[in-house]
């Protein structure tokens, strides 16, 4: 069920009958037809151990289940909008950045070490991301949110992507990720916050970066 864009902040999605989606809580802003909105326990296509295991890591943003035939607006807090539409590889993005997501889609966590080492365990706690993050797997869309928009930068194995961490929002594909130490002028003059580390990303795929170094 693709996205509709309605404006940055903004998109609406189809419903049909033996379709559901998941949302985050409080993110339906409006909705035409017949249409049911209910908590989800379970947390997606994951299942109860899927749930558990989101929250041991802090990653179980309550979810909501979207069934019924017509179409839902999305939106929450005035956040911009990137939709991603995956066909058959993983996204891995912060639970707290989904604002509605296929229900065909597999949910799960994937801990930050696997992705990058002890440096990927630094860089979770280095940005406030934590140990853990999201994983949704399979062919279907996803709205994730950010500030200030998003760019999509490709990634191969020639071209590696370095990011911000605080700008950071998400990727997808076959990807590596380490946090690697970086000094600049502003380090030197006791001004640097962010700039101090940088987020490598190499192998095959996307990332998703944000125009803003603000946390959600």
């Amino acid at each position: 069920m693709p996205f509709t864009r309605i404006n940055s902040k903004m998109v609406e999605a189809p419903i049909g009958p033996g379709q559901r989606m998941f949302s985050q809580r409080g993110a339906m802003l409006a909705y035409r037809g017949q249409v049911s909105f209910t908590p989800n326990i379970t947390g997606g296509q994951g299942g109860a151990m899927a749930m558990i295991g989101r929250r041991l890591a802090n990653e179980a943003t309550p979810l909501m289940t979207v069934e019924g035939h017509g179409s839902v607006m999305f939106g929450h807090g005035g956040h911009h909008i990137h939709t991603v539409d995956l066909t058959g590889e993983t996204l891995y993005v912060e639970a707290d950045r989904l604002l509605a997501f296929d229900g065909s889609l597999q949910q799960g966590t994937m801990f930050m070490g696997s992705q990058g080492g002890v440096m990927g365990v630094i860089r979770g706690q280095v940005t406030g991301q934590g140990l853990f993050t999201t994983t949704l797997r399979g062919k279907g869309s996803v709205a994730v949110m950010a500030h200030g928009g998003v760019i999509e930068l490709p990634i191969t194995p020639q071209h590696p992507v370095h990011v911000d961490p605080q700008a950071y929002v998400a990727h997808r594909g076959d990807v590596r990720n380490k946090l690697t130490a970086a000094l600049g002028w502003r380090e030197m003059v006791g001004r640097g916050s962010g700039e101090a580390f940088q987020l490598e990303l190499s192998g095959q795929g996307m990332v998703y970066v944000q125009a803003s170094e603000e946390k959600l």
